[in-house]
């Protein structure tokens, strides 16, 4: 595993201590999970931290319109103007004035939204993208072999671009589609559940991340104003701490030599009688009247 590379960081400081320092730029990852879960505002996070660092920023919305974006990044206290949000979702007169002869409805719309995209992107020249999201794209292509295509052909595309891209699934489709985790460079897998009792828990997992290391394991993390916040799980061997048998002075030097004194004492005692309860017991002879001689007969030990 090659950590030594250099990083794009996500703007989620526990999501790059999971990754080791963040993502491998000028790659293609899959950020999955279901309506709710917070990839739009973990992929926000992503491009706010890029144009941190002075780089150029686009959005792709497939899915929402530009204020409902707008709308949300004021919800974090997020200013956008830095980003560039390309809305591509067609309009209900386009819909319905749209009639096709001689190609599949699919074919056309899919390329029509394909070339959209890489339109903007050689204009722009974006070093962070976000699509958003794949369900549209699916639903357009009609075919899986025509999705794999298109979804491959963008790969190549942003690599070819320097781009680091992330694509959004929001898992709506009757069977988990593995075919763009193949595809992929990384995989984020985001879930929440509802217990019957207690809070909304929410976990995170980086399901692939090739030719990287990273800390594997659920990882909780929460959504607050501002973005997610993401809490790395704790491993003990990370924590270990180097141990020795030295021993620990008291401070007391006197108290160790009264206790030295008073053991030889109770040794010096112990030579002479037992001890019973702590205390040293002497052992007396008691004579009975009438008895002279000692260990004679009637004479009790006490």
């Amino acid at each position: 595993m090659n950590d030594s590379l250099a990083r794009s960081r996500t703007g989620i400081e526990g999501l790059d201590d999971i990754l080791h320092g963040g993502l491998v730029p000028h790659r293609l990852y899959l950020v999955e999970g279901s309506p709710g879960s917070g990839k739009t505002t973990l992929a926000f996070q992503f491009l706010l931290e890029g144009v941190r660092r002075g780089e150029a920023a686009v959005h792709f919305t497939l899915s929402e319109s530009e204020e409902e974006i707008r709308a949300m990044a004021v919800s974090h206290g997020w200013t956008l103007d830095a980003i560039a949000i390309r809305e591509l979702i067609p309009s209900g007169e386009n819909l319905a004035e749209q009639q096709y002869t001689v190609f599949h409805p699919s074919e056309v719309e899919l390329s029509g939204t394909t070339r959209r995209i890489l339109d903007e992107v050689e204009r722009d020249r974006p070093a962070r993208v976000v699509i958003d999201s794949l369900s549209e794209l699916r639903m357009l292509s009609g075919d899986p072999l025509r999705y794999r295509r298109q979804i491959l052909a963008l790969k190549q595309f942003f690599t070819g671009r320097r781009c680091t891209v992330l694509v959004l699934d929001d898992l709506t489709s009757v069977d988990r589609d593995l075919q763009v985790q193949s595809i992929a460079h990384g995989a984020l897998l985001l879930e929440h559940s509802k217990p019957s009792f207690g809070a909304l828990r929410r976990r995170l997992s980086v399901t692939k991340f090739r030719g990287s290391d990273f800390r594997a394991g659920y990882h909780d993390y929460a959504i607050r104003r501002g973005g997610l916040e993401v809490y790395p799980r704790l491993v003990a061997s990370e924590h270990r701490l180097e141990s020795t048998r030295a021993r620990l002075s008291s401070g007391m030097g006197g108290a160790r030599q009264s206790h030295g004194r008073r053991t030889r004492t109770r040794n010096e005692h112990a030579a002479r009688g037992r001890f019973r309860n702590g205390q040293v017991e002497h052992r007396r002879l008691v004579r009975r009247p009438g008895c002279h001689a000692r260990g004679a007969r009637g004479a009790v030990h006490l």
